[in-house]
């Protein structure tokens, strides 16, 4: 294939595909690494008798990118950091660019070593260990006088115990070989804890001793580092759930007068044969609720369990109520997103399904992995009608539940339901469903009354006068405390 039939190659490519017009050796395209569909292609290639990282760039685009990813990585090398070598590099007007770089075999990035280390309690010693190596990395690419514009631990790959920085295309100088001004370092220091949990943003000042250690050029006043990361992670979720219905790295989507159908790109085969059948899915599958508004089933997927909730339309007067407005199955397939983005527990959406009339919604479907975990009612029973110590949860738990309460005051989450057959107990943690009814508020005053009549909601589970009860009322924040954003 040559360079420019690349420009229409869409989204998957046969492999191994030898490309031409690129290199004056030939180039082997093994496997893909992340694809723009007619614009950029990242992955393993075959090159002068060696493997390498091959940047193929395509498109109206391509010489804006090519000239980005070259001199961010010429900076780089300029400056000391360690990165990937630079082999070839080239650029053919009409046609494209590439750029070869030295592949880093049996290398692993920071973001999956983090990932790895998620059942771990937050900040644990290992995800302190290296968030701590990640900082004085970035420490060091300011000091030189760079920044990365989007600054993630997917940026940080490890082989053999030594880091590199990879990603030249998102890298920017200020003043090459000059310490980054200060409020350089704050935004992009920004968007590299944006990135993060939430929840560690309490233990930020201690994580930035190591930074400091290794670039102690400016103070780097707390109350503004916070903001900028408030604001950056904000633009983040933004951003993702425009997402969320779009075609794009992340998400599959089918839009037609007869159907919206999105589904989470990794999960596109695998899903193929129930989002082929998902009536009969659900009539074979273990019912879980048999209602007139919705029908829920759990059931076996390649040795995997997942839930099927359809939304039913009950009439036609039902249907006039609904056809004009997104879908209830929508609605939660945005807010479990939501959820999963922000990292408050919630099976994780795998897919939405909209039957449509010449563009009108009719029946939906959403479908995410099931929770085999307890429900906070079935878990706490045997301390309802206990006294003293055996009333009370143990201490685990107990950090689960503050932890989410101050997750959705932190976000200004209501759930509109919070009975106790909706908090699921999984991993360690609690996790909500039934997301129906969820809001995220953009006001303090409407959030304030909805926060009050989910805490109202959750302690009602259990009777007034129980000790179980007192220790949660006592545990959980009234609106009086609820913190200033």
């Amino acid at each position: 294939m040559k360079l420019t039939d690349l420009q229409h190659a869409g989204r998957t490519l046969e492999l191994p595909l030898q490309v031409q017009g690129a290199t004056a050796q030939p180039l082997q395209l093994l496997s893909t690494l992340r694809v723009l569909p007619n614009k950029r292609y990242v992955g393993k290639a075959s090159w002068a008798g060696r493997e390498v990282l091959a940047k193929l760039l395509v498109g109206s685009s391509a010489e804006r990118n090519y000239q980005q990813e070259l001199a961010g990585a010429q900076l780089l090398a300029a400056q000391g950091m360690q990165t990937p070598q630079l082999l070839e590099h080239g650029f053919r007007p009409g046609e494209g660019g590439w750029l070869l770089f030295e592949f880093l075999d049996n290398a692993q990035n920071l973001g999956d070593e983090w990932q790895a280390l998620s059942a771990q309690p937050l900040l644990s010693d290992a995800q302190q260990t290296l968030l701590g190596e990640a900082l004085e990395v970035i420490a060091r690419l300011h000091l030189k006088g760079l920044w990365q514009d989007d600054l993630h631990l997917d940026n940080l790959m490890r082989r053999e115990g030594q880091l590199y920085l990879i990603d030249g295309g998102g890298v920017r100088a200020e003043q090459s070989g000059q310490a980054l001004p200060r409020d350089k370092v704050l935004s992009n220091l920004g968007v590299f804890f944006a990135q993060l949990p939430a929840a560690i943003d309490d233990s930020i000042e201690e994580l930035l001793v190591h930074y400091l250690l290794v670039n102690g050029e400016h103070a780097l006043p707390l109350e503004a580092l916070l903001k900028e990361v408030a604001r950056v992670r904000r633009w983040r979720l933004r951003d993702y759930l425009k997402k969320i219905g779009r075609d794009c790295t992340l998400f599959c989507t089918r839009s037609s007068a007869a159907i919206l159908q999105v589904v989470r790109r990794e999960e596109v085969e695998n899903l193929a044969p129930v989002l082929s059948r998902l009536d009969s899915a659900i009539a074979e599958g273990q019912a879980l609720k048999l209602g007139g508004s919705s029908t829920v089933a759990q059931i076996e997927l390649a040795g995997r369990s997942l839930v099927i909730k359809r939304y039913n339309i009950k009439g036609f007067f039902h249907w006039l109520k609904r056809f004009w407005r997104p879908s209830r199955a929508w609605h939660s397939w945005q807010e479990g997103n939501r959820l999963d983005f922000l990292g408050i527990g919630t099976p994780r959406p795998l897919a939405i399904v909209e039957r449509r009339t010449l563009w009108l919604r009719r029946g939906a479907y959403l479908v995410t992995e099931h929770c085999s975990g307890e429900d906070i009612i079935s878990r706490f029973r045997p301390y309802a009608e206990a006294t003293g110590s055996a009333a009370r949860p143990s201490d685990a738990e107990l950090a689960a539940l503050d932890q989410l309460f101050s997750a959705m005051l932190r976000e200004r989450i209501s759930h509109g339901d919070l009975k106790g057959t909706n908090v699921l107990w999984q991993d360690g943690r609690w996790l909500l469903i039934d997301l129906d009814a969820m809001q995220q508020h953009s006001s303090a005053h409407s959030f304030s009354g909805a926060y009050s009549r989910d805490r109202a909601r959750f302690l009602r589970n259990w009777p007034q006068q129980s000790e179980l009860y007192q220790l949660l009322d006592q545990r959980i924040p009234k609106t009086s405390e609820l913190p200033e954003h």
